[in-house]
């Protein structure tokens, strides 16, 4: 864990240091542009010691300047960097494995959930959750909908419950929004479920909560504010959709050979 020495009458306190965020990232130079520099601003103003790691997994040249040149800027950032792209789920157990922090907090760096929401995330870590899911439907969540995404409302909220339905019905009973892209966990928590790891692409979020539930950790889930504001075609959402199930089999398969003991 990274320690943060602290003079105070010439007598050196050792301070751990309190959270990393992660954002994995691929591509996005535009929408970075603006969202980096008001991560910065958030973590400047927590009362306690805390570090961004971004991981670029496999972006073009524009964004892999950018974020070096923000980390040169920017006190306590990281950059992690994958020479192809790896998948969403590499990106993040690489970003949490290499953190340091006492809490260790995930979320999409497009920031379709502001940046405050970490600190809620956090908060229920420091209550005593190994882990903390933000839940897009429960009734304290709110949205923000772009006039954009009216049309794919209904086809991506019937899409998503009746993926959720399978999975709670199948894989974790009683968690209402796996997929959420917000998700914190303890830094015993992510050392003991991230090395578990063997789904690399978007099903790693089933992996990572069945994995947790077979060690015995303490899952919360956290009401959140969430924008919607793009959306992948139906072919896509479909399409993906279609490999988590493949990825789902793929978690029962080693949960019966042990791979996650």
């Amino acid at each position: 864990m990274l320690l943060w020495l602290v003079q105070t009458d010439q007598t050196f306190m050792v301070k751990a240091l309190h959270l990393s965020l992660v954002l994995p990232v691929l591509n996005g130079a535009d929408r970075l542009a603006a969202a980096l520099p008001a991560v910065a601003e958030w973590m400047q103003r927590q009362p306690e010691r805390a570090e961004l790691v971004l991981v670029d997994d496999g972006s073009a040249p524009a964004t892999a300047e950018l974020l070096r040149g923000f980390a040169a800027d920017t006190p306590n950032v990281t950059v992690l960097t994958n020479g192809t792209n790896r998948g969403k789920g590499h990106a993040v157990a690489r970003g949490m494995l290499a953190s340091s922090g006492r809490f260790r907090v995930f979320m999409d760096s497009d920031l379709a959930y502001p940046v405050e929401e970490a600190g809620a995330v956090v908060r229920h870590l420091e209550a005593g959750a190994d882990v903390a899911v933000a839940c897009r439907v429960l009734p304290e969540s709110r949205y923000l909908i772009a006039p954009t995404f009216f049309r794919y409302l209904y086809t991506r909220h019937v899409m998503s419950r009746t993926f959720n339905w399978v999975v709670r019905h199948t894989l974790l009973p009683g968690i209402l929004d796996t997929q959420a892209g917000l998700k914190g966990f303890t830094a015993q928590a992510a050392t003991t479920l991230f090395p578990r790891l063997t789904v690399p692409g978007f099903g790693f979020d089933l992996e990572i909560l069945y994995v947790a539930l077979r060690h015995g950790l303490r899952i919360t889930q956290v009401p959140v504010s969430f924008r919607y504001d793009s959306e992948p075609s139906s072919l896509r959402f479909a399409r993906d959709g279609a490999t988590m199930l493949g990825d789902l089999l793929k978690i029962r398969w080693n949960d019966w050979r042990g791979a996650y003991r």
